[in-house]
């Protein structure tokens, strides 16, 4: 079964980064879940308004088709509430894996106002972590940010068995 991971957790957690070095190590391929969604979404982030959830399920469903059509994969994906896992576990043609990358408001904060080139703005980090509902260990491997890249990217290639 090819995988079908979605690295998750709040803005600013790491997704990208760290997925580019999973999918390296794992020989897959990395997509960012903010390149699938629409257009509208993007501007009101960059407004600084959070997103509802009817403006997520449209986006969601553009990730759970790209878990469905380009697996292997691992997607950067926010996938903050349980419903929006269930969503993308219910399109994406197979199982899926969850890795929520976990962090303190003080580290990924810290982070955020380090990153440039991006259109979410720290004053949203808030309405993210409001909207997070974490899963727990019979729905995803949890992986504290706040250590080294290897060590995140030692513990995700570990649980996954080191299959793609």
């Amino acid at each position: 079964m090819p995988i079908r991971m979605i690295l998750m957790g709040v803005a600013g957690c790491g997704k990208s980064s760290v997925g580019a070095a999973v999918a390296a190590r794992l020989g897959v391929a990395y997509h960012d879940g903010d390149d699938l969604h629409p257009v509208a979404n993007v501007a009101k982030m960059r407004a600084g308004i959070a997103l509802t959830d009817d403006d997520r399920w449209p986006w969601l469903d553009r990730v759970a088709a790209s878990l469905a059509k380009d697996a292997p994969v691992i997607i950067g994906c926010s996938a903050l509430k349980r419903a929006y896992r269930d969503r993308l576990r219910a399109g994406a043609d197979g199982t899926v894996t969850f890795v929520h990358l976990s962090g303190s408001r003080a580290v990924i904060e810290a982070r955020m106002a380090a990153r440039t080139g991006h259109y979410m703005p720290v004053s949203l980090l808030d309405s993210q972590f409001a909207a997070l509902e974490a899963p727990g260990p019979d729905e995803a491997l949890t992986v504290d940010v706040d250590q080294p890249l290897p060590q995140i990217v030692a513990a995700i290639v570990s649980f996954t068995g080191g299959a793609s």
